[in-house]
């Protein structure tokens, strides 16, 4: 596996190039939660347990419990499947793609970085190339820190997810990305970013990736 090439330089230069965020695919969006909404959110009366096809490196049924009320009523009661993992299929953006080729369903992306720490994104649509940013309101991060922490869409912008061969992202605003990742889907970071008022989802705003699933409704 390499770094990523050139370095937090490169990366930066990425960052500016993406300032203008122009080209967003337009769709029927849900309504902006509140700003900041990562330390809680309120769960249903009666929250369902999801039924996770495959044994996970990443989650374990205490957090698949937690973020379960938090997913949207549209995909309770289905079994969520292992579409891809490192540990099984490698380390690389380019297969990761490939695994949702055919798929049309939300997909969970969980990752386990080098420091422990457990976090991740909901998609409320398949994570593919683009040449856009895409996806709805539904979409949002979190992260387990150890407690888990939700950040919901603000309204602020529509920048939900875009992604080439070397580079995949979620949430934008003023150049900074709320979580990305390298094509090697070893190096990634994560910043505060307009579209989810986020914290920092790793202890360090650049990190290396231990373990990545990918969890879709298939």
């Amino acid at each position: 596996m390499k770094a990523l090439r050139g370095g937090y330089t490169l990366l930066t230069g990425c960052l500016e190039e993406a300032q203008p965020l122009q080209c967003v695919e337009t769709a029927e969006q849900e309504e902006p939660g509140r700003a900041g909404t990562g330390v809680t959110a309120s769960p249903p009366e009666e929250p369902y347990q999801p039924v996770l096809n495959g044994e996970s490196n990443v989650l374990h049924a205490g957090q698949v419990q937690q973020l379960a009320p938090h997913l949207p009523p549209r995909v309770t009661g289905y079994p969520w499947n292992l579409l891809y993992c490192t540990a099984r299929d490698g380390f690389s953006l380019k297969s990761m793609y490939r695994s949702m080729n055919k798929l049309s369903s939300p997909v969970l992306l969980v990752i386990r970085d080098t420091d422990g720490q457990t976090f991740g994104a909901f998609s409320s649509t398949t994570i593919r190339l683009s040449s856009c940013f895409y996806g709805t309101g539904e979409t949002f991060l979190f992260s387990f820190s150890p407690e888990l922490k939700v950040f919901k869409w603000t309204g602020s912008n529509t920048f939900f997810l875009k992604g080439d061969a070397d580079l995949l992202v979620i949430g934008g605003g003023s150049g900074k990305f709320g979580l990305w990742l390298d094509g090697d889907l070893y190096h990634g970071g994560s910043h505060r970013c307009e579209t989810f008022d986020n914290e920092i989802l790793s202890p360090q705003e650049q990190f290396f990736i231990r373990d990545l699933e990918v969890w879709a409704l298939t």
